[in-house]
């Protein structure tokens, strides 16, 4: 893959290198650049995990009763997905994933935060969605 990038008013082009990444996780590859390689590797000690076995790591961190390593907390998903690679293939894969999501998002924002000083992150309103009418509005 090549950029254009500008440099001391002339264009040059630079090339950036891209690799396959496996989530020693569930298995799913994705196109990466050997920094982002190396970063996700430095923060999930020397394993590669995808995106979204990155943030199971995380939640899972976070929902824990006790307070767990990044390790332990990839060692949980990874049994997770062990018990998931294991089981029969699903009937419809497209529904199964979609309900994968719901629940992992619904859990997400049930689940209680170890650190309640902080803002929250998870996804709430703020406000009613209704407009509210007054009683002279109500009665025209």
């Amino acid at each position: 893959m090549a950029a254009s990038v500008m440099k001391e008013g002339k264009k040059t082009e630079s090339v950036v290198i891209v690799k396959l990444a496996e989530c020693d996780c569930c298995g799913l590859t994705e196109e990466c650049t050997q920094a982002y390689i190396a970063s996700v590797r430095e923060k999930f000690e020397g394993r590669w995990l995808c995106g979204l076995c990155s943030e199971a790591v995380n939640d899972e961190t976070v929902r824990s009763e006790e307070d767990i390593t990044t390790n332990e907390a990839m060692d949980r998903h990874m049994k997770f997905c062990e018990q998931f690679k294991s089981s029969s293939p699903p009937a419809n894969p497209a529904e199964d994933l979609i309900s994968a999501m719901r629940h992992l998002f619904r859990r997400s924002l049930e689940s209680p935060r170890k650190n309640k000083s902080s803002p929250s992150t998870s996804f709430s309103r703020s406000k009613n969605c209704f407009s509210t009418l007054s009683n002279e509005e109500v009665r025209t």
